[in-house]
């Protein structure tokens, strides 16, 4: 078995923090769903927001969703000039037997220029 990173982005409407949580719970719940993954499984889970989203954790969303035990890490992006806005990402660790190739990345709204060729 092997430790697996699983990407996704998002973007949110506004800096407020029940869309910061609902876009990451939305995202959160996709990428699960797109690579079957039992939480018990998650090494640890990685989100940043880019600095105009500060309302609210976006890992707050994983533990609505009963991620108790799963470390996780709230960061800032590098505000890098002209990049995407009021964006979401997410690195989730996971102990799996699948390989590279097998894992299925999700890029929901605005986040799907970022990785055209990964996006659902």
């Amino acid at each position: 078995m092997a430790v697996r990173g699983v990407r996704g982005a998002t973007t949110v409407p506004a800096n407020d923090a029940d869309a910061i949580l609902t876009a990451t719970e939305n995202l959160l719940t996709a990428m699960v769903a797109a690579n079957d993954i039992d939480v018990v499984d998650l090494a640890a889970a990685h989100f940043t927001t880019t600095n105009d989203l500060d309302a609210a954790f976006p890992a707050k969303a994983a533990r609505q969703l009963g991620w108790r035990y799963v470390p996780l890490l709230d960061a800032w992006e590098i505000p890098v000039p002209g990049s995407l806005s009021r964006c979401v990402r997410v690195l989730l660790l996971w102990n799996t037997d699948r390989t590279q190739q097998e894992i299925v990345h999700v890029y929901q709204r605005e986040a799907e220029r970022l990785r055209p060729d990964l996006s659902q």
